[in-house]
C-alpha cells in the first residue's frame, strides 16, 4: 500500500483551489506555478476531479476551477477515490486469492487495516486541512525548509 504522486498532487491541487478560489475560479497555471506541478498533469487530475463532481470548470476570461462542494463536504478519501487511488493494504487487491488462489492467513488483518485507513481519510475534510496553520503558512509563500525550521524554533 502506497500513496502515489497522483493522490498527493490531487489533494494539493484541491487545497490550493480551496485557499485561493475565494470569489473567483483559479487557473490551472496558477496552481501549477504555486505548487510546482506540471500544468498538463494538473489538467489530467482536474478532469478526473471534475468527473467526480468535486470541482467545476468556468470557461472564458478569468475562468478556471472552483470547488463544486463546500470544503466541509469533501474528504481526503473522496479526492483519492476520484483520481483512482484506492487504499488497499492487501496483496491481492481485496480479491482473497493471494495464497495459491486462496485467502492468505493475514488477509482479514490487511482488509481491516484498509478499512481503518479509509475511515481515517474520510474523516479529514478539505476545510480541516485549510484551517491548519502549517498549511496556511506554507501556502502563503514559506518554503518547506522554512516551515521545518520554524517548527524547530
Amino acid at each position: 500500500m502506497r500513496l502515489t504522486t497522483k493522490g498527493r498532487y490531487a489533494v494539493t491541487a484541491i487545497l490550493d483551489i480551496a485557499q485561493h478560489g475565494n470569489d473567483s475560479p483559479v487557473a490551472i497555471s496558477s496552481v501549477s506555478s504555486r505548487q510546482g506541478i506540471s500544468q498538463s498533469y494538473l489538467e489530467q487530475l482536474f478532469s478526473k476531479l471534475k468527473k467526480a463532481r468535486l470541482v467545476r470548470s468556468i470557461r472564458g476570461p478569468g475562468g478556471g476551477y472552483e470547488l463544486a462542494l463546500n470544503p466541509d463536504a469533501i474528504s481526503v478519501s473522496d479526492i483519492l477515490t476520484a483520481v483512482g487511488e484506492g487504499v488497499d493494504a492487501t496483496q491481492c487487491g481485496g480479491v482473497g486469492d493471494c495464497h495459491e488462489g486462496k485467502v492468505c492467513l493475514t488477509h482479514e488483518l490487511w482488509t481491516d487495516l484498509s478499512i481503518q485507513i479509509d475511515l481515517f481519510l474520510s474523516s479529514i475534510t478539505v476545510r480541516a486541512l485549510i484551517n491548519r496553520t502549517d498549511v496556511t503558512t506554507f501556502s502563503d509563500g514559506m518554503s518547506g525548509v522554512d516551515l521545518i525550521e520554524a517548527r524547530l524554533v
